[in-house]
């Protein structure tokens, strides 16, 4: 049983000598609406939870103690310690939980909207990051012809070339539909992207009953079918669990480092450690191993400028 944490003390409670009260039982949460969370028990029945102060933020994928206190209703009182989490800057430059307890983070793009390779990044920093396994999906492939299709897998190649998955894929053709399904299976996903991108659709042909769960969320929260617009969890047929985030325009990555952010660019880290200087940020210091590299070809200079750009970002965001 894993250690949990409530309040008023934060640090982890070892309870492997010591089983929770009778009352108290475990749950996977499902989503979180805001001011009540959906918590799934051990037989796959829903409740709807309200969760203690202080507890922090609960997500979809947080595994926790929970205590019913009515015919489908209970509280949350402890959270047990999440093995990964991905997190992103809100507005007030707080750093906002999404998900937790992933292993794998699945970004979508399309050709329409257009492919955004700065977004692109910013989500596989995020997962190298947090030690997730990255997959790049560009949905929509029935809306290229056979030059815009070869054209857009050439521009994607580079992110093959360092050793990411990329599929192509359409919920409309079916094109790339079982091997994204094999990606996911087995493993506990989210998938994250632009708004506009097809996710809703992809998830659609991934969960056949898909209508079924979603009425099973709105009547066990009793919001309405309107609340399935909310970071939810949802198991696949054929094994792991898929978790949808809501379409964004942006992804703001937390404040990082600039060491710790060069190593979130994977193709990176061979050159680590060769800049002239041993606090080399990589931006315009002289020889830098990062440009060196660039100029030889050896890492794309895109990829090279994408992360100076949020280098300085963060650079402003944090003074």
């Amino acid at each position: 049983m894993p250690a949990w944490h409530s309040p008023p003390d934060p640090a982890p409670i070892d309870t492997s000598h010591n089983n929770p009260p009778a009352q108290q039982t475990n749950g996977l949460v499902i989503v979180n609406y805001g001011k009540a969370l959906l918590v799934e028990d051990n037989q796959g029945d829903l409740h709807r939870c309200v969760a203690r102060r202080n507890l922090g933020r609960v997500v979809s994928g947080d595994r926790v103690r929970w205590e019913p206190t009515g015919s489908g209703e209970g509280v949350v009182s402890a959270v047990a310690p999440r093995s990964t989490v991905l997190r992103r800057m809100d507005i007030t430059r707080k750093p906002r939980p999404l998900a937790a307890n992933i292993d794998q983070i699945v970004v979508v793009s399309a050709p329409q909207p257009a492919l955004d390779e700065t977004l692109i990044d910013k989500y596989l920093v995020a997962a190298e990051l947090i030690g997730t396994n990255p997959v790049l999906v560009v949905n929509k492939s029935d809306l290229l012809d056979t030059d815009e299709r070869a054209a857009l897998a050439d521009r994607v190649s580079g992110y093959a070339g360092i050793g990411y998955q990329v599929l192509f894929t359409s919920a409309f053709s079916d094109d790339g539909i079982d091997p994204l399904a094999e990606a996911l299976a087995g493993r506990t996903s989210i998938l994250v992207g632009q708004s506009g991108v097809g996710k809703s659709s992809l998830i659609m042909r991934l969960l056949p009953d898909l209508d079924i769960e979603i009425g099973k969320l709105s009547d066990a929260s009793g919001q309405g079918r309107h609340t399935t617009t909310a970071t939810t969890l949802y198991h696949l047929p054929h094994g792991g669990k898929l978790i949808d985030s809501p379409g964004v325009r942006d992804f703001r990555l937390e404040p990082t480092a600039a060491a710790e952010l060069a190593r979130g660019f994977r193709e990176f880290r061979p050159f680590l450690g060769q800049c002239r200087f041993h606090n080399c940020r990589h931006a315009n210091e002289p020889d830098c191993a990062l440009a060196a590299a660039a100029s030889r070809g050896e890492i794309s200079a895109r990829r090279l400028e994408s992360y100076r750009s949020l280098l300085q970002w963060m650079t402003d965001t944090v003074s």
